[in-house]
Order: structure tokens, then C-alpha cells, then sequence
């Protein structure tokens, strides 16, 4: 016998199909479509495998957070903005869906934009070479003013923009996560890294004021996060700035002596990153709870979610319902 001698299958031991362990069964399988129905329907239509089953358990668990009073936290990259997730989301903050958002400074910026002018998002190649990218009069100067004030008054950078764009009463404030979050009185930290945002280098900007208010962002969010037990933790497209600011809080709470061990998070963009799959999914469930990372477009995947919380809140009796739509508190 040599190496190139084909080896016997005659000594193959096998056993009966009906015996093995398989973990793909057809009641798992998805449902055919059929034109007219509802998305309660088309939700149960989906297969209970992989991403799928994933979107389903993700919704089970944000609606049986909210059932319990636990908190459901976002946190999220600007590009959630850009690309016209603002009703949805603040539709789940008035249905008391969302208990607290985290932005990056980008944030801000595209959301302020909207409230004032109703667009935002510039052709940065298009402006850059002339040195007017990011030179925006009204984006610099009211957002910075902001921020100084809220420093003043030793308020975060996200109460203070979101009481701004109430107070100045802008044409779209109904379209803007900070000022509504603002009138719902829900908690919006902003983290910011410096000299990452356009309003950084206008002559406005107060660097002190920045870190201020940021900071005790910080320590906000980190109050949040200490209250995670049995909650929801979703990571909506920021890829290093939030992922690393929620493992720092993490480590933070834990320190002090806060449990937060079974809660789920949620990593939700179109590609897969490093951090948010580390940060966010893997590390922090280690002692429990569980992570999930969804790969998708934000502008599908996420009303998608939404839509499923939304049904599964029906389901339950009505709960999350929130604020009437008119609530709001003073400034």
C-alpha cells in the first residue's frame, strides 16, 4: 500500500437518516406569498433560519423589554439620518419604543439641517476643492451657540442643540430626533471626536464647550447603559465612535457595581465591521444575554424592525403606545 493507493469505503459505518440531529426542518420554511395581505402576515410568512429568524427574535425581545419597563437604547451613525429614518424613529420614540438615543457629532449636524431648511447632506467632491465644504453660515453658528449655552448651564450636548431647535421654532422641527426627543423628554447623548464634524473649524466653535457637554453625555449615556438589565441595546450603522463609547460605559456601570450581564444587543449596517461586531455583539454578552448582528441596508432593515415591534406591540394588548403625537414639554 502507497500514497497513491485510493483508500476502501467498504468499513463505512452510516446509520439511519431518521436518526440524525438536522438543523434545518421544513417547518421552518418560509410561506408563499399571496398579493393583499398584511405585514403581521408577511412577517409570519419568513423562514425561521439564519437572519430571518434573527429579525423575529429581535423584535420578541425589544417588545418584551418595553413590556417589562426596560429600557431599548439607539445608538447611531449619521448615515441612519441621510438616508430618511427620522419619521420612523421618532414615530417608535412617541409609542415609548425607544427609551434613549446616542448619536455621533455627525449627528447634529444632519439632523439640525433638517429642522432648519429641510435637507441636508452636501456633494462634499463637489465643494471640496473650491474650500467650501462644511461652510455652511447657519449650521456652524447655531450649532455652536448651542453648545456654548448648554455648557453654560451645565447641560449635555444633545439637550442643549434639541432645546435650541424648539426654541428657535425652525420650519422642520417635527422631522428632527433632537428636537422631539427634546419634547418627549427622552434622553439624546451626543459623542463627540473632535475635529471630525464641519462645525469644528468654524470660527464659532468653543473646543471647551464641546468637551464639556460631551462628556456629561457621556456620563448620561452611561446611566442608560447601567440600567440595561433584561433591556435592548441597538447599534444602528456606526462602525468605531459609539461601538467603543458603549464598551467604555459598559466597563464603567459594571466598575460601580450596576448588574448588567442577560440583555440583547443588536448590531444593525450593510457591512460587517470589527467593532460593532466585537463591541457590541460579541464582548459585552459574554456573561450572558445575546448578541445579534443584522447585515442590511438601514433604510430597509430598520423600518423592517420597526414594523415587527410595532405588530408585535399590537399583539400584546395595545403596549407602547406612548405620548400622543402633540405631547410635549417645557422648555
Amino acid at each position: 500500500m502507497t500514497l497513491f493507493d485510493p483508500i476502501e469505503l467498504a468499513g463505512v459505518r452510516s446509520y439511519p437518516l431518521s436518526e440524525r440531529k438536522s438543523i434545518v426542518c421544513r417547518d421552518d420554511f418560509a410561506r408563499p406569498w399571496r398579493a393583499g395581505g398584511s405585514v403581521k402576515e408577511w412577517l409570519a410568512s419568513l423562514p425561521r433560519i439564519l437572519a430571518a429568524k434573527d429579525l423575529l427574535e429581535i423584535a420578541s425581545g425589544i417588545v418584551g423589554a418595553i413590556g417589562r419597563d426596560r429600557p431599548v437604547i439607539l445608538a447611531m451613525g449619521a448615515h441612519a439620518i441621510k438616508v430618511g429614518l427620522n419619521p420612523v424613529i421618532i414615530d417608535l420614540m412617541r409609542r415609548g419604543a425607544i427609551s434613549a438615543l446616542a448619536l455621533n457629532g455627525a449627528g447634529i449636524i444632519h439632523d439640525s439641517e433638517l429642522a432648519m431648511v429641510g435637507s441636508t447632506s452636501e456633494d462634499v467632491a463637489a465643494e471640496l476643492g473650491s474650500g467650501r465644504f462644511g461652510m455652511a453660515e447657519e449650521t456652524g453658528a447655531y450649532l455652536n451657540r448651542a453648545i456654548r449655552e448648554g455648557a453654560a448651564h451645565d447641560l449635555g450636548l444633545g439637550r442643549a442643540v434639541g432645546a435650541m431647535l424648539e426654541r428657535e421654532r425652525f420650519p422642520h422641527c417635527d422631522q428632527s430626533l433632537l428636537a422631539q426627543a427634546c419634547r418627549l423628554d427622552i434622553p439624546v447623548t451626543v459623542h463627540v471626536a473632535l475635529g471630525t464634524d464641519i462645525i469644528h473649524f468654524h470660527p464659532s466653535v468653543d473646543g471647551a464647550a464641546i468637551g464639556k457637554t460631551s462628556h456629561r453625555d457621556f456620563r448620561v449615556f452611561a446611566r442608560a447603559v447601567s440600567m440595561l438589565e433584561g433591556g435592548v441595546y441597538i447599534n444602528l450603522g456606526s462602525a468605531v465612535i459609539l461601538p467603543e463609547v458603549f464598551l467604555k460605559a459598559l466597563s464603567l456601570v459594571r466598575n460601580l457595581g450596576h448588574r448588567v450581564q442577560h440583555f440583547t444587543t443588536v448590531n444593525m449596517d450593510f457591512i460587517r465591521h470589527y467593532r460593532p461586531v466585537t463591541n457590541v455583539v460579541n464582548r459585552p454578552t459574554l456573561d450572558g444575554g445575546k448578541g445579534y448582528n443584522l447585515v442590511g441596508h438601514h433604510e430597509i432593515m430598520f423600518p423592517l424592525l420597526a414594523a415587527a415591534v410595532i405588530e408585535g406591540l399590537d399583539e400584546a394588548g395595545g403596549a407602547g403606545n406612548g405620548p400622543p403625537p402633540d405631547s410635549r414639554r417645557d422648555i
